[in-house]
């Protein structure tokens, strides 16, 4: 029996696999989470749940007002289910935000302006630098999709064969970086896009119009960045590439994978690279001159001064549609790839149809937190959930260690960020917003317990395509095996990511810009516990 095979018949991680193997797709585990809403809003109702509002002041009394659970079956709620069934998905905030990005990002991948800048980063690299190298380009990969996956991943392993190093060593840095380092970034990019949208609308389902700032932890991915990078440079270094060993090419299976080709840019794609860099640099300069010329669009003088950068935050949804969009056009006109416009029409299609199944996902996931607001048990939990928090003493810091530690197991089983943040969301922020905590930060947290457990789950996407990699070099190579190797990295990003969200929340850093950590209670009582309005 292969290992692949005995990791899947017995200990933890086959326990792992068989669990999450028996979960329905997304899709309809949303549907069941709308079921199961129901029923729970139906109880809650029939019990007479409700909670004193936090920012609301019934004005015969002069207390706080108190919000009812209200069933999902009543009529009302059916009705605006059948009949705004068509708002509730379009204005789904995080459909509109990561569309729009992909029009941008999709191109710039199909062009291959993203595979491409990788295999151009890591080429001629010296020998022991190899591995910061292919961990910070695959930190920068994250923009690229599935690219980082399918491209930077098996190429590492034959950068590091090249330059005498263990080929699966390679494999297990790139793996790191663009799956453990999911969340880190220098720039914000689709990811952000995707997570602040659910936030936003998080936000909503309890305190109204809210307007996510899709640069609200550009200063947080940007030290995960350079503090996820030394600790996955020491445990692939030091620990990893120290028990692989030697590497035996008798072992080697050519025929089990055919990872990307170590071959030289050509003469366009380094046109294509230079072009692409003075792209990036125009659309810069456009922006730059949006917020600083006389009159600029982008920046409200009128407004208070913590609030006179707000248009520029809003336009970043925009900025980096068209910085990708730019970038990949420059490319493909240097590289022949773009021929006309109608090139380009084409490719922005293709990236659409990309995005099919995100957009069957968001119908399930749109109604789930419409849904959950109009049951008002958002509210409910928050507020009663503040209150067991706020009584409990314990420091901010802590809190947010907890969502940490149980984003980073639900993600053992439930692989989809998106997914994960959207069931989590919409009691977690208004929860955390009741204890002074920003929605900003919130996310924050979730992004690192999100990233720490991505390789080390076999129910991860990518999970099978960078076993086969592996075998490539190692026949015998099994899931346990790759299991065993990613650890390590698994445990070093977890304790990092922990002792960096605790030092940011003692130190009390800002998020990113018009982003803190804190912010003022959105409430005009003292926030109170669940009550019987029965």
């Amino acid at each position: 029996m292969d290992g692949a095979a005995t990791a899947k018949n017995g200990g933890f991680l086959g326990w792992i696999e068989r669990s999450g193997n028996k979960l329905p797709d997304p899709v309809f585990l949303f549907f069941y989470f709308i079921l199961a809403l129901i029923a729970i809003s139906l109880v809650a109702d029939l019990m007479g749940l409700g909670a004193a509002h936090p920012t609301e002041i019934d004005p015969d009394t002069g207390a706080a007002r108190i919000i009812a659970a209200e069933s999902l079956l009543s009529s009302e709620n059916i009705r605006r289910l059948w009949n705004e069934m068509p708002e509730t998905y379009t204005h789904f905030h995080p459909l509109g935000y990561v569309l729009i990005v992909m029009f941008g990002a999709g191109v710039a991948e199909r062009v291959g302006l993203f595979g491409t800048a990788m295999r151009a980063g890591l080429r001629n690299a010296p020998r022991a630098l190899l591995t910061p190298l292919v961990v910070f380009v695959g930190m920068m990969g994250n923009h690229a999709a599935d690219a980082g996956y399918v491209v930077l991943i098996p190429l590492s392993g034959i950068i590091f064969h090249a330059a005498g190093r263990h080929p699966i060593a390679g494999i297990a840095a790139g793996f790191a970086g663009v799956s453990g380092g999911f969340s880190a970034n220098l720039i914000p990019g689709q990811l952000d896009a995707l997570l602040f949208g659910i936030t936003e609308a998080s936000v909503e389902t309890v305190f109204g119009d809210y307007a996510a700032n899709i640069a609200g932890n550009w200063y947080f991915i940007a030290g995960m960045t350079f503090i996820f990078l030394p600790v996955i440079w020491y445990v692939n270094d030091r620990i990893v590439e120290p028990r692989l060993g030697t590497w035996d090419p008798q072992f080697a299976d050519a025929k089990l994978a055919g990872p990307q080709e170590d071959r030289p840019l050509t003469e366009g794609e380094s046109k294509g690279l230079r072009w692409a860099g003075l792209a990036v640099l125009a659309v810069c300069a456009v922006w730059a001159l949006f917020v600083f010329m006389p009159n600029a669009p982008l920046y409200d003088a009128q407004a208070a001064p913590e609030a006179r950068l707000a248009p520029f935050y809003k336009s970043l949804v925009a900025f980096f549609m068209v910085l990708f969009l730019a970038a990949g056009w420059a490319y493909g006109k240097a590289t022949g790839v773009i021929g006309n416009h109608r090139d380009l029409v084409k490719m922005m299609t293709g990236a659409m149809e990309d995005m099919a199944y995100y957009l069957v996902l968001v119908l399930a996931i749109s109604h789930f937190v419409a849904m959950f607001g109009w049951s008002n048990l958002g509210l409910i939990l928050a507020v009663f959930g503040a209150d067991v928090l706020g009584s409990s003493g314990l420091p901010a810091w802590a809190l947010l260690a907890a969502i940490i530690l149980v984003s980073a197991f639900i993600n053992l089983f439930v692989g989809s960020a998106s997914a994960k943040w959207a069931l989590l969301g919409p009691v977690l922020v208004p929860m955390l917003m009741l204890l002074g905590i920003s929605p900003e930060m919130a996310t924050a947290a979730y992004r690192v317990g999100d990233s720490a457990t991505n390789i080390i789950t076999p129910l991860m996407t990518f999970f099978p395509l960078i076993l086969i990699f592996a075998q490539r070099w190692d026949r015998n190579f099994g899931l346990g095996s790759l299991t065993a190797m990613m650890l390590p990295f698994s445990i070093g990003l977890m304790i990092a990511g922990l002792a960096m969200t605790i030092g940011w929340v003692v130190f009390d850093l800002p998020l990113g810009p018009g982003a803190d950590v804190f912010i003022e209670t959105p409430t005009t009582i003292e926030p109170a516990g669940a009550v019987s309005t029965g």
